[in-house]
């Protein structure tokens, strides 16, 4: 599985922005409520980091081999999984306010909007502490490289090399 890539998130995030700021301007042409979560996602949003930062710890205490017991392969992927998608929907969730925020900042002194500005601040706040709680898990399950050959640090084989006596030659041709 491929790490997330920071530049990845930041275009999900400027693309979802966009879109957020066009559906708040078509709702607001149209007399509809801005599109905004209320705040008790917040506690959706703090349940699911919370459940993903639970399970990253867990895997980390294995790794750092301060667990005993053989760690589930399947506990882990789904703990990796569970952190790229918590990040991938703070993300969604940041990117979305954040053009909600931008809008109502933009026509603020018009439109006595200030909660809902302060709400769509909130859900962005939480889109960030989702996005920082899934990289650092992801981080969590990252495997160390191990030593090679008991620890030495000595030139590595390259490729075309053999590695010892008795191995078979791999020729790169």
């Amino acid at each position: 599985m491929k790490a997330m890539r920071p530049v990845v998130l930041v275009l999900i995030a400027v693309i979802a922005a966009v879109i957020g700021w066009l559906a708040t301007l078509s709702t607001n042409r149209f007399s509809m409520p801005t599109p905004v979560l209320p705040t008790s996602a917040l506690v959706t949003m703090g349940v699911i980091a919370g459940l993903t930062l639970v399970m990253g710890v867990r895997v980390l205490r294995w790794r750092n081999g301060k667990k005993k017991n053989l760690l589930n392969p399947i506990l882990a992927a789904r703990t990796l999984i569970l952190a790229q998608a918590c990040a991938y929907a703070g993300t969604l969730l940041l990117g979305w306010h954040a053009g909600i925020a931008v809008d109502l900042l933009r026509i603020g002194t018009l439109r006595s909007g200030e909660g809902i500005l302060w709400n769509a601040l909130l859900m962005g706040g939480g889109g960030v502490v989702m996005i920082v709680v899934g990289l650092v898990v992801e981080r969590f399950c990252r495997i160390p490289p191990e030593d090679i050959e008991g620890g030495t640090s000595g030139p590595e084989t390259r490729r075309g090399e053999t590695k010892g006596e008795g191995e078979y030659a791999y020729r790169g041709d």
